[in-house]
């Protein structure tokens, strides 16, 4: 009797056993099959999520935009492209082509397109407070800035954006002189000789870096490093600011911007310019140069000067203070919300100002910020330069600078000395 208990217990032991045994080999059959099913799925997610939100480093970037975009390459017809300069319904912050595309890049369109798609929906109008100007004063000068916009549109339209005439252009040089104030979301593109030293002090102010512009000095706006540049943003950095920042060029008439240039790089002692420019300049327009002159490079002349800036073999290159301002800011490119003009320099620039929210009682600075004793460069100063050159040279640096006398409305300049 007891031999059968045993043995029955025994039993039921072992079919026990084989049961649990079972059912822990199921269980342990179906786990590592579910992990590797999550592992799966995570990574189709991770490989998903670049193809759609991927940003390009700097470097990619940078290789990416040697290539180049054309209307032929969008599937845009010539005519589409030149006609669609003043289609602006999507917000796209470029003249001329749709939002979710940027001129100036990849021969792989459909790559591109993919990239910037999470933007095509980001319309944020720019922050101009227009509702706060409300007298007359204000009122036409806001319909001065429509006109503005107007003509460098029109000018746009004629001359420069169509497949035919618009140069390639990279996306990175395009926004390198655009400065970056986060706290008031605005873009100010940089026009040396037009007020930027002034309105770089403004950006400090309004960022909250200082507290007043008088006391940033020449040395703390230029080399302070204070603020940061469109092209230090990524791909997403750079577009979504494009989009949703009011955008701001101040402008100067061409020739009085070339000799206030003149005045001040080669007039005064410079470390720079006498012994890179200077040099260069003296060596190559000069006859008989002295020793003196050939080892400083001081004491350049506005007509050697001139026959630098117009010889197509210069030798040395061009420099941002006397280049044109459509090749600075690119204006038939980035449609900017303000132009203001160096003419009108204080009353524009507080009137846009007071556009953008600015804290109450500021204004912008009215002091000069370098060679305060020296008269400042205007019509009458600008005569007396151009005397010294013939009237074919005149000409011609006028046509250097042609496109910009057209884009900012300025009249033919100075036609008798």
């Amino acid at each position: 009797m007891n031999l059968k208990l045993v043995y029955v217990s025994l039993l039921m032991f072992g079919v026990a056993g084989l049961l649990l045994f079972m059912h822990l080999q199921a269980w342990i059959e179906e786990q590592p099959t579910r992990n590797i099913g999550q592992e799966s799925e995570e990574k189709v997610q991770q490989q998903a999520i670049p193809q759609v939100f991927r940003f390009h480093s700097m470097e990619e970037l940078e290789r990416i935009t040697k290539h180049r975009i054309t209307a032929k390459h969008l599937g845009i017809p010539n005519k589409a492209l030149k006609d669609s300069v003043h289609s602006q319904e999507d917000g796209s912050p470029f003249l001329g082509l749709p939002g979710s595309l940027i001129p100036g890049f990849s021969e792989e369109p459909q790559k591109i397109t993919l990239l910037l798609q999470p933007f095509k929906q980001v319309v944020v109008p720019p922050a101009m407070n227009k509702m706060s100007i409300s007298n007359n004063r204000w009122k036409a000068m806001g319909e001065m800035q429509e006109k503005r916009k107007s003509v460098l549109r029109n000018v746009c339209r004629k001359h420069v954006v169509s497949e035919e005439k618009r140069p390639p252009i990279q996306l990175l040089r395009m926004v390198s002189r655009i400065y970056v104030e986060d706290k008031h979301k605005l873009l100010y593109c940089e026009v040396p000789k037009a007020g930027c030293s002034n309105w770089k002090r403004v950006l400090i102010v309004l960022s909250g870096l200082a507290n007043s512009a008088a006391n940033i000095t020449h040395n703390a706006v230029h080399y302070g490093k204070h603020l940061k540049k469109l092209d230090s943003y990524d791909l997403k950095g750079i577009h979504m600011r494009l989009k949703a920042y009011t955008k701001v060029i101040f402008v100067r008439d061409p020739l009085e911007r070339l000799v206030s240039a003149f005045r001040d790089k080669f007039e005064h002692p410079n470390s720079y310019y006498h012994p890179v420019f200077g040099k260069a300049i003296i060596k190559k327009y000069r006859l008989n140069a002295d020793r003196e002159a050939l080892a400083t490079g001081s004491g350049v002349t506005f007509k050697e000067f001139v026959k630098y800036l117009l010889d197509s073999h210069r030798p040395v290159g061009m420099d941002t203070h006397w280049e044109q301002i459509n090749k600075l800011c690119y204006p038939c490119f980035i449609d900017y919300d303000f132009i203001g003009k160096f003419e009108h320099l204080e009353e524009d620039a507080n009137y846009f100002l007071r556009l953008i929210g600015a804290p109450e009682g500021m204004a912008f600075p009215h002091f000069k910020d370098r060679h305060a004793t020296d008269k400042r460069t205007n019509s009458e100063v600008v005569q007396r330069y151009l005397a010294e050159i013939p009237d074919t040279e005149r000409q011609q640096t006028y046509d250097f600078y042609y496109l910009d006398y057209l884009m900012f409305n300025y009249t033919v300049p100075y036609a008798q000395p």
